[in-house]
């Protein structure tokens, strides 16, 4: 009973371990700094506790600057209709949202406009998007 009791505890400790790596836009984002991204998708991670995607962005003297922005859990962007085959890799898409405090080549994802036009939002519920920033 008490080895049971014992495995159940670790299983509960473990299980609890992605809740810590959760964290508030303020914490990472400075909403001062509003980034448009426009470039290649190069990689997605659909998985909690944030979605991640990357975005080559090709620079004017012909360099590219890889950037990752951060999205809104997997489970709430499927409840906005935004699923793991929405952004795919090789995709040209435009990118805005708020840039990493950490001055890295980190954003959080929100608006994400497709070459057709259409858009989806795919920050989390309490993060911010700067609407029509231009300013990087």
């Amino acid at each position: 009973m008490k080895l049971r009791l014992l495995f159940c505890s670790i299983l509960i400790a473990f299980a609890a371990v992605p809740a810590f790596a959760h964290h508030s836009f303020a914490a990472e984002f400075d909403e001062s700094k509003p980034v448009k991204v426009t470039g290649v998708v190069t990689k997605v991670e659909w998985m909690n506790p944030h979605i991640w995607f990357y975005v080559d962005e090709k620079q004017p003297d012909g360099s590219v600057t890889n950037w990752g922005f951060s999205g809104g859990a997997p489970g709430q962007l499927l409840r906005r209709g935004v699923s793991r085959d929405s952004i795919k890799v090789g995709m040209v898409v435009s990118v805005e949202g708020f840039r990493a405090k950490d001055g890295s080549h980190n954003a959080s994802g929100g608006t994400v406009t497709f070459t057709d036009g259409r858009s989806v939002f795919t920050s989390g519920n309490g993060d911010r998007t700067p609407g029509a920033a231009t300013a990087k």
